[in-house]
């Protein structure tokens, strides 16, 4: 839960109970085929995908070092989720796939664009701040932990932009990266696993006047791309990632996969509702100290030295304050964390 106010030795818990009990809340509702249709997209059957089996391998050693539960054999996205699986099942491929099916129909007959995950407000707060923060850093002004970016954007040099290419992992319906159009970025490419969710997002983008974006099929974690970018920016991505039956596994997958992603002195910016802008940093630092262990590992030949050059790919920057708060049991946080991370 971000934005969470409480004694050091307490607020952790506290508010991984909060964002849980509100996450579950969330989703188990009436039609829990629309929650996260807009963004939560990440492909399931990475077995058949992968080139190899040791990025599985190197994974389940990392969380045996990491002393997270074993995870037994590879779970594929054609087995049934659990019984009570609603979590499990909206990291599933056929999920997203029927999901987007559907919002593509109804879009064919009605012109609806969709579930807009964590809702329009959010997704425009992103969209602000992050260009505010990107112009901060074009213009030398680097915000430290400390300090906060204002979101007034407004009257800020489009020409800043120019440099900063887009990358939407995950893009679902692809609105988010239309707000970041309006808000003056140019470069802007959206990814997603499901041929649906890209299909859905290129209507919307060619109705609403966006044909500019360009929508790729491409999974996260085997991507394609072969760039890359200035900016990365994923929305509920990571969450679903985490909500599959081997999400663990898939997580650390994911950041190895994302730091390739991201240009040097580039940023990721998470935004998540099941994750606090607290666990987002320790996962981030849990994810450099693999790093680093992996590079003293390393024997002293030159081209392995120059391969590991980083091995801290990622710093914490900053974060979103200003979303909504609420109270619950007494304390006081906010259902959705936005946390900017600079690729060193």
């Amino acid at each position: 839960m971000a934005g969470l106010r409480l004694p050091p030795e307490e607020s952790e818990q506290q508010q991984q109970q909060i964002t849980r009990s509100s996450l579950t809340t969330d989703l188990v509702s009436d039609d829990e085929r629309s929650v996260a249709a807009d963004s939560w997209s990440i492909k399931s059957d990475y077995g058949s995908t992968l080139d190899d089996d040791q990025r599985h391998a190197d994974a389940a050693e990392a969380l045996s070092n990491a002393n997270f539960p074993a995870v037994s054999d590879y779970s594929s996205d054609k087995e049934e989720p659990d019984a009570d699986g609603v979590t499990s099942m909206l990291g599933l491929q056929s999920y997203w796939d029927s999901a987007y099916a559907d919002e593509l129909a109804n879009f064919r007959e009605h012109g609806h664009a969709g579930e807009v995950w964590f809702g329009a407000d959010v997704m425009e707060v992103v969209a602000s701040w992050t260009k505010t923060l990107c112009v901060d850093i074009s213009q030398g002004h680097m915000p430290n932990h400390v300090d906060d970016v204002k979101l007034d954007a407004i009257g800020q040099d489009n020409k800043y932009l120019l440099g900063w290419s887009v990358l939407d992992i995950g893009t679902g319906n692809g609105l988010l990266l239309q707000e970041f159009a309006k808000q003056g970025f140019s470069d802007l490419t959206g990814t997603d696993y499901s041929e649906g969710a890209i299909d859905l997002a290129r209507s919307l983008a060619g109705r609403d006047g966006f044909s500019n974006i360009k929508f790729l099929v491409d999974d996260i974690l085997d991507t394609k791309l072969g760039r890359q970018f200035q900016l990365v920016m994923d929305k509920g991505t990571l969450d679903a990632i985490g909500l599959h039956p081997d999400g663990p596994i898939k997580r650390i997958m994911y950041w190895e996969s994302v730091s390739k992603l991201v240009a040097p002195g580039g940023l990721l910016v998470i935004t998540s509702c099941n994750s606090t802008k607290d666990e987002l940093v320790q996962e981030v630092e849990s994810f450099n100290q693999r790093r680093i262990d992996a590079y003293q590992g390393l024997d002293t030949l030159k081209e392995d030295q120059e391969a590991w050059r980083d091995p801290q790919p990622f710093r914490y920057l900053s974060h979103v304050r200003s979303y909504p708060t609420f109270m619950f049991g007494g304390i006081v946080g906010s259902r959705v964390a936005t946390v900017a991370f600079l690729r060193q």
